[in-house]
């Protein structure tokens, strides 16, 4: 004899639905910075030349690395809460607060990017951890730790090759 069980396949975690939508949108800003700066870093990986190629192109490539399979814990994470993550250059264009770079800057001027980027990174996620603690949302507020503490290092690093001395 079967059961007939009524199943909500709502989601119930404990987070309104308003407060994960705002999440969503908060992780989507970080998707989409995530997604330029580790496009940009790719391509500076390729493109970079110089006195320190060796160092820069295995840095880039560490850095690259890591973002992307940053990408697939923050998509993960929107979908988590219940909404699509974007997946388009267009929707990262829309969304991201760094630029891409379209040209082949001096190495120096790569580093110089490369920080901004790791820190506008860096700021999207406090943002988004606002937004995430506000709502009570430990697992986004972990990840979010976890990826400020990431960029933060990055740009410490990359910020002490241009330092003179």
């Amino acid at each position: 004899m079967a059961i007939d069980i009524d199943i909500d396949i709502g989601i119930g975690i404990g987070i309104a639905e308003t407060d994960r939508k705002d999440i969503t949108n908060a992780l989507s800003r970080m998707l989409a910075d995530s997604y330029i700066l580790y496009l940009k870093t790719h391509n500076f990986h390729w493109n970079v030349t110089g006195p320190m190629f060796q160092t820069l192109h295995t840095m880039f490539m560490t850095q690259y690395t890591e973002l992307w399979n940053a990408l697939d814990l923050i998509a993960e994470r929107i979908r988590a809460l219940g909404f699509p993550a974007p997946g388009s250059y267009k929707r990262y264009v829309e969304l991201a607060s760094i630029k891409e770079e379209d040209g082949v800057p001096s190495a120096q001027d790569m580093i110089r990017q490369l920080v901004a980027g790791q820190e506008a990174v860096a700021r999207t996620a406090r943002a988004a951890f606002r937004v995430a603690e506000a709502a009570n949302d430990q697992p986004t507020a972990d990840l979010l730790t976890q990826r400020m503490e990431i960029h933060e290092k990055n740009a410490w690093m990359l910020r002490s090759l241009l330092e003179n001395g």
